[in-house]
């Protein structure tokens, strides 16, 4: 496949950021389809990348900017729900969308679509989350290859500077009264450097043998959710002792944070860490690419050094 003009859907949030970065890097054109063209000025000044304000819930307006590319990438998903919506914001945009570009796609002739996933996601998951993005990645990938070639992703929680999920656990602990209750302290995760998947994407896009796969990504560790805290705490140079809490005070403690403000953990959050983001599979490596380890990236954005976050990701990016 000879790709040159690539659309990304979710461009503008953290893995979008890199994925465009890293796309225009290697010389792609790159449009980003955006609701608000405001959220992604700062990509502005990369060259070849147009941004364009578009409902990229309307299949017409998909298709017209679909016109002309290569691939696209949809990297579009939501963790938490408006409240009330009882399932409806999950479908809308985990099922429903990428059906949506994957029809746009087909009837503008764009040959490649990557789609991203998420681990442990499955019809049957106990989470909304997780089954709405199991039942979306199932209907993608069982569409024709001869029309669109369709890859898939399933990172684990993805880490970097400008992340949701460490630099929430690093609030969150900043806050805390020098103890921090925490909700499924026993929950297993293999965190994902975001530059890492940024790479997975680029390199699967132009191999037609990566067409109707689902890779897993993964850094090289598993830690529970309890030795994550622990070593956000000690990056922060915090005094914080850590009591976990059992599941039923978990599920409390999940319902009374997702009545805050912010809804910093919800009652679908907590049952998704029911369901371990650990890798059965290497993709990173499948890809030729070595997972880089957490330890490597979050003491800059994350410990006292934290301003030098950007200088110390690009010497990860460059390898050095």
């Amino acid at each position: 496949m000879d790709v040159k003009t690539v659309c990304i859907i979710g461009g503008t949030g953290f893995v979008g950021r890199h994925v465009a970065n890293r796309l225009v890097e290697q010389g792609y054109r790159v449009r980003v389809l955006t609701r608000r063209w405001y959220r992604g000025r700062d990509l502005l000044p990369l060259p070849r990348l147009q941004l364009i304000e578009a409902d990229v819930h309307d299949e017409r307006e998909l298709v017209r900017h679909l016109g002309g590319c290569d691939a696209v990438i949809n990297l579009a998903g939501i963790l938490n729900e408006r409240r009330g919506a009882r399932g409806e914001d999950f479908r809308q945009v985990h099922v429903e969308l990428p059906q949506r570009v994957l029809e746009a796609a087909r009837r503008a002739g764009v040959p490649r679509y990557l789609h991203m996933g998420a681990l442990g996601a499955s019809p049957e998951a106990p989470s909304g989350y997780l089954r709405t993005k199991g039942e979306g990645e199932q209907r993608v990938l069982a569409s024709d290859p001869q029309e669109v070639a369709v890859t898939s992703y399933r990172p684990s929680v993805i880490f970097g500077a400008g992340d949701h999920s460490l630099s929430r656990l690093a609030g969150l602990a900043r806050l805390a009264p020098g103890i921090l209750l925490l909700p499924s302290p026993a929950a297993r995760l293999q965190p994902v450097y975001v530059g890492d998947v940024a790479r997975a994407l680029v390199a699967a896009l132009e191999d037609f043998y990566s067409a109707g796969r689902a890779y897993e990504l993964c850094g090289p560790r598993v830690y529970t959710l309890r030795e994550l805290v622990a070593y956000v705490i000690e990056l922060r140079g915090l005094r914080r002792r850590v009591v976990g809490l059992p599941a039923a005070l978990s599920r409390l403690s999940a319902r009374l944070l997702g009545a805050l403000p912010g809804r910093p953990l919800t009652l679908d959050n907590y049952r998704s860490t029911e369901v371990p983001s650990c890798c059965q599979e290497d993709g990173l490596a499948e890809l030729g690419i070595r997972a880089t380890p957490l330890e490597a990236v979050a003491p800059a954005y994350l410990g006292r050094e934290g301003r030098q976050s950007r200088y110390q990701e690009a010497r990860q990016e460059a390898g050095r």
